[in-house]
């Protein structure tokens, strides 16, 4: 590729970026688009005002930019949760550690791999971008220390700052759950594979388990039920009637005159509200019902008397069988994956298997177009095979354009699909937790896009077709430090294309805004409400960013044109998505900061995989200086994976008892324990928000006969339940008094 491509691809995609970035500066000023670009504000009911007849409002304005930057990282931790705050510190830690590579590679080893060889030059647009990278260093040339001083100094730096942000962003978790001390979480254990009983109930089970085994620790428990149809048909029509209530509250206001909605000429607001009032009537009515008619199943939610209770118990092997009483700590009410608690835990393990192997079989058929994308990139080869292509290719820019814009954009387009298909086979793994569905479909996401955004096209561009390119595991080395810098011109133009403009396009929000304005334009629908609040993308932006720091790290001595345009790129990416933060998406629920480790251990990986390619390198350039000094390299970033995971990963997969005791022994010199316990009725009602009242109602309503037989075998004609009987009132808690046995 010549350089005259990569500044047409760069002139396209900041053009892109240009043109949508001021087309939002305008439409976010616009009223109707409030339901858009300031969600955030609409679900917490403090959305700002925007007064159609200012002028200003026609005007672009980098307002949005300065609001992004002024916010400081207390309001973000306060409006996105620890989850964002981690997430903003990944773009920022990538932005001060290419910086630092950008200035160092380019003043200390791009002059090393311009004048690697003695050759006529060309005209700057003309000039292959090969004479940038080490390809064109030659063999046994004496500068190639400068790249083995590079990588160390990119490596140390890289590993410093690691540590320092591993160090605070540990601290920050652990204030996180000093800071929530009311969450009733903290006090939950859920509790799978129940066995079954003939002599009771799954309620009587647990509850003579746990009064048996945890008597001093025990304080009640919650059953999970199965939803039905019934139940999921209920909460339809429940949203249905809200968005209707909420129209009405809107539409009819308190007036002497004859209302369009309710046709009340005088206490319009006044009949509606007692019409509301018999309907919430018979809501709860139908709860009970609903209630009395769910199974229950072999899953429920424990509650203990101190937090260190519930970890203890969460921790310890209840059963001889691993399979029965398997314990987890509960996620936070408004985490729980619901539909997957009913799943049986002895299913979980083929769930995983199958799940498994259908990443892999997609990673397979995802192996076309790539191969077709790196098809793109060698047009020798392709009019070699597609002769009518020799006329279009002809043309300068049609030329420039195949090959420094298009493989990217083709790529792009495929890479859409990854992310719904990663959470619906994370979803049927069975994780228990909204944010645990997340950070598993970002696993998944992350290893599909390095494999083929980097390995395919990197194996199809390069090696695939060395027929002994596996031949010798000790010459993977040497293969890939061939085949990297060929295919390092195809990962600048995907930083531009998938970087630059995907941000431009996160920032547009292009389906929000296409649904507003069919809901405005063709629906006719003046409502700006939105019931719609979209929770942070996790699973498909922190792979996006490690991906770019990976390609970052292996291009960095290699091909150190790749660093300006990842600048730029994070850049951007903090700007854009502390905006996003701010304004659009809604913090719900968050793994308290877990997607960190997922940062450091890529980065890791990255700097490791850097170094060997770099080892690689140095051998087919026989300098053994170089290649001496990298083996060291390696070792000591190994050893300090190993101590950071040694000394902070037991943070963020247990919790320090040392901090539940202090909250508990606070809580009790307070007497806050009785208000905490009070608060178990309802936070984990599994019915929607106006069920909850009769969930509380109810929560005393529970000594019932419940000698039954198994809800799974039962038979038509048999005796049937009291559950399962709807002129019974059954609540879904079965909670005791404290200290009740």
């Amino acid at each position: 590729m010549e350089i005259a491509a990569l500044l047409t691809s760069a002139g396209i995609n900041i053009g892109i970026c240009v043109v949508l970035f001021s087309l939002y500066s305008l439409l976010r000023k616009q009223p109707g688009n409030v339901n858009v670009y300031f969600r955030r504000q609409l679900s917490s009911g403090h959305a700002k005002r925007i007064d159609p007849f200012c002028l200003e409002r026609f005007v672009p304005s980098p307002g949005w930019i300065v609001k992004a930057w002024e916010t400081t990282e207390d309001e973000l931790l306060a409006v996105g949760g620890l989850d964002a705050v981690v997430f903003l510190r990944m773009i920022v830690f990538s932005i001060r550690i290419f910086s630092v590579a950008a200035v160092i590679c380019t003043f200390l080893v791009l002059p090393v791999n311009y004048y690697g060889q003695e050759r006529i030059h060309k005209k700057f647009p003309s000039e292959s971008l090969d004479v940038f990278s080490i390809k064109n260093v030659k063999e046994g040339s004496k500068w190639l220390w400068t790249h083995c001083l590079a990588l160390y100094i990119i490596t140390c730096f890289a590993c410093l700052l690691l540590y320092f942000e591993y160090k605070s962003i540990a601290k920050m978790r652990l204030a996180h759950i000093i800071g929530s001390p009311n969450n009733p979480s903290h006090f939950a254990i859920l509790v799978r594979g129940i066995p079954w009983s003939a002599e009771g109930t799954y309620c009587d089970t647990v509850k003579k388990f746990f009064s048996n085994y945890h008597a001093s620790s025990y304080l009640s428990h919650q059953m999970v039920y199965k939803s039905g149809t019934v139940q999921k048909l209920k909460n339809d029509v429940e949203k249905m009637y809200n968005v209707l209530a909420t129209s009405a509250d809107q539409n009819c206001k308190p007036s002497f005159l004859r209302c369009g909605f309710c046709g009340d000429p005088t206490n319009s607001f006044k009949k509606l509200s007692s019409q509301m009032d018999r309907i919430r009537g018979r809501s709860r009515y139908i709860d009970m019902h609903l209630c009395s008619r769910k199974k229950g199943h072999a899953a429920a939610f424990v509650f203990f008397k101190t937090r260190y209770a519930a970890v203890v118990a969460s921790q310890v092997l209840q059963s001889s069988n691993p399979m029965l009483w398997v314990t987890d700590l509960a996620p936070e009410p408004l985490d729980v994956y619901w539909s997957n608690l009913c799943i049986p835990y002895s299913q979980l393990w083929i769930r995983k298997i199958a799940t498994l192997v259908a990443s892999i079989a997609f990673m397979l058929v995802f192996l076309a177009p790539v191969t077709f994308v790196q098809g793109l990139t060698e047009l020798d080869k392709l009019q070699l095979k597609f002769p009518f292509l020799r006329g279009i290719l002809k043309n300068k820019f049609i030329n420039q354009l195949v090959t420094g814009y298009l493989p990217s954009v083709i790529l792009i387009i495929f890479l859409l699909t990854v992310p719904p298909m990663m959470i619906l086979f994370s979803a049927v793994e069975g994780p228990i937790s909204r944010s645990g569905k997340k950070k598993s479909a970002c696993y998944k996401v992350l290893y599909f896009t390095i494999w083929n955004v980097f390995f395919v096209n990197t194996f199809t561009g390069s090696f695939i077709r060395q027929l002994d390119v596996f031949s010798s595991v000790k010459d993977i080395p040497s293969t890939l430090a061939k085949a990297v810098p060929e295919q390092a011109t195809f990962f600048i133009t995907y930083v531009l294309s998938s970087g630059w403009a995907s941000l431009a396009f996160e920032l547009m929000q292009l389906f929000p805004l296409f649904c507003n304005l069919f809901t405005r334009f063709i629906l006719r629908s003046k409502d700006n409400s939105s019931d719609i609040s979209l929770t942070f993308p996790y699973h498909t932006e922190v792979p996006r960013v490690l991906l770019f720091g990976f390609l970052g790290f292996t291009c960095s001595i290699l091909a150190p044109l790749i660093l300006p345009f990842l600048v730029v790129y994070f850049f951007l990416a903090y700007l854009v998505y502390r905006n996003q933060i701010i304004n659009v998406y809604v913090s719900k629920y968050e793994s308290g900061g877990k997607f960190w480790p997922i940062a450091h251990n890529t980065t890791v990986f990255s700097l490791v995989f850097t170094q060997i390619v770099a080892l690689g390198v140095f051998g087919i350039k026989h300098s053994p200086v170089a290649s001496g000094f990298t083996i060291p390299l390696i070792v000591g970033t190994l050893l300090f994976n190993e101590y950071c995971r040694q000394r902070f990963l037991p943070i963020f997969n247990n919790h320090v008892a040392e901090v539940l005791i202090k909250l508990d022994r606070e809580d009790e010199q307070n007497g806050r324990l009785e208000e905490i316990y009070q608060q178990f009725h309802t936070a984990y009602c599994q019915l929607t928000v106006t069920s909850r009242e009769s969930c509380k109602s109810e929560s005393s309503s529970h000594q019932l006969d419940r000698s039954i037989q198994d809800p799974e075998k039962q038979e038509t004609g048999k005796e049937t339940s009291p559950i399962d009987k709807p002129w019974i009132a059954r609540s879904t808690l079965d909670i005791q008094e404290p200290g009740a046995k």
